[in-house]
């Protein structure tokens, strides 16, 4: 049997909202087009949710909530365990879904869904294991913690990686014993209603995960809506400043994951083929569209010439397809995603940037984007402080450590940084000093479902993945019993 494809699909004429364990038209009636990156042609639609829908999904994640926080522990880690078991049944199809309507090659799509279910393997341990402690307070007095669940968890997924942040966000959500209702991004919402369907199968209460599709106005009554109790965002800087201020209204706590403008920082003595091949890797993936991408290489100048040359050769042998033909590269997401590449590709040339590799967009139906070099880039050029968010890499020199250093960390985001030395000590003092909450050393991409990730500065508020990733979905209790006769205690004594 041949690999599951984009023609395997079965497309309904239209996709509804998936509210409190069923398929839900939007209150308003209204749908909007998707549209296919590779052909740039509508191939179905999909619900654009309104208030009244939010309300509904946030009413049924409150009902479900109820239920799902007093299932005992060891049940809720077996019922989310199982949910990565349905999910890796179903990895062709959820690959597929994610290609048509996002663009990626299949075997990236088939890579993001598995790891999908990876995150609810890992979390589903440790429902049993969200442990409170006991602090020592006297013998008169028996003082302990608990950890609790939020509620209602307000989940804001993008569209890079619509499935795999799905899992992300939803699975520690779960664990902490909360409720979920995801709005994903308006361009890319099937694999969300499927694997909500199909996290449903396991038997756990409606309502626990409920989706609404829509664009902003959706998103902004998800995030403003007084019964939500957490929200996670993952997205743009702005959309997160606009999501900090609606929460500030009710005091609803947030994690974010917002952009990066990553350095991949190369010395003398690193091995330059392995380093020009992991940082095209790095900056191609996904088209670029990467929060973590390397979208910066930083090369001493006694390397730059020949880095540029390597990077370059390996710039110019990719394939450009539709993500059904699993090429190396795929479209651009969308037409808006396009626009903005493009227009920063003309920027980098009017700054006085060279142009060493692509920067075209090919003859033919699609979102295409050639993968894109540019030499010669200054310190302060737009193009090399601003998120492109595209495959577009930004090659600049420098002189030695402390330059190195002082340019890695002079952007606004603080997302993941990058070292390629054969020299420990070097690698263990820039880990050390550049602003970013995640450094790789001679790679790239090496975070799990284990490891914590999360940005500095304007990159976030938060961590998401690994143990660090449950504090955003419980909340901590004091108890204090007094043993004997109380009374007579001070505040703050």
């Amino acid at each position: 049997m041949g690999q599951f494809t984009h023609a395997d699909l079965e497309i309904a004429s239209a996709y509804d909202a998936y509210i409190d364990g069923e398929r839900t038209p939007p209150a308003g009636g209204d749908y909007s087009d998707l549209i296919d990156p590779a052909s740039e042609e509508s191939f179905t639609r999909v619900a654009s949710c309104t208030e009244a829908d939010i309300d509904d999904a946030v009413r049924a994640a409150r009902r479900a909530f109820a239920e799902w926080r007093e299932t005992p522990p060891d049940e809720r880690g077996r019922r989310i365990y199982e949910m990565g078991r349905v999910i890796r049944e179903h990895v062709d199809e959820l690959a597929a879904l994610e290609s048509l309507d996002q663009g990626k090659p299949l075997s990236q799509a088939q890579s993001d869904v598995e790891s999908a279910a990876c995150y609810f393997e890992y979390y589903a341990g440790f429902t049993d294991k969200l442990e409170g402690k006991s602090i020592p307070l006297g013998s008169d007095t028996l003082d302990f913690t608990i950890r609790e669940p939020y509620g209602v968890s307000a989940q804001i997924t993008p569209w890079n990686f619509p499935g795999n942040l799905f899992a992300r966000g939803t699975a520690p959500a779960l664990v902490g014993g909360n409720a979920v209702v995801v709005k994903p991004a308006p361009n890319t919402p099937l694999s969300t209603l499927r694997l909500a369907e199909l996290c449903a199968e396991v038997g756990v209460p409606d309502g626990l995960i409920n989706v609404v599709p829509g664009g902003g106005e959706t998103g902004a009554a998800l995030t403003g809506h007084e019964d939500v109790d957490t929200i996670t965002f993952t997205g743009s800087v702005p959309t997160g400043q606009a999501i900090m201020r609606s929460a500030a209204e009710s005091i609803t706590p947030v994690t974010l994951e917002l952009g990066g403008k990553n350095p991949a920082i190369v010395f003398p003595d690193a091995d330059l083929e392995a380093a020009t091949e992991t940082i095209s890797t790095a900056i191609f993936t996904n088209a670029g569209q990467v929060c973590s991408a390397a979208d910066r290489a930083l090369v001493h100048e006694s390397v730059y010439d020949e880095f540029v040359e390597r990077i370059v050769d390996l710039a110019e042998e990719y394939d450009l397809a539709p993500g059904a033909e699993d090429a190396d590269m795929g479209p651009l997401a969308s037409e808006d995603q396009f626009e903005k590449v493009t227009s920063y590709v003309d920027l980098g040339q009017r700054e006085g940037a060279t142009l060493a590799a692509g920067g075209g967009t090919p003859d033919r139906p699609g979102y295409y984007v050639e993968p894109t070099v540019f030499a010669d880039v200054e310190p302060g050029m737009r193009i090399e402080q601003e998120e492109i968010f595209g495959p577009v890499l930004c090659v600049v020199p420098f002189a030695d450590e402390a330059e190195a250093l002082a340019i890695a960390n002079d952007v606004e985001y603080g997302l993941v940084s990058g070292v390629f030395t054969r020299d420990v000590s070097r690698a263990g003092r820039l880990a050390r000093r550049l602003e970013a909450g995640n450094v790789y050393v001679n790679d790239w991409f090496v975070d799990t479902q284990q490891t914590p990730f999360g940005g500095y500065k304007r990159s976030g508020i938060g961590r998401e993945k690994g143990l660090e990733a449950l504090e955003s979905y419980v909340q901590t209790k004091n108890v204090a019993i007094a043993l004997e006769d109380g009374g007579g205690n001070l505040p703050g004594a």
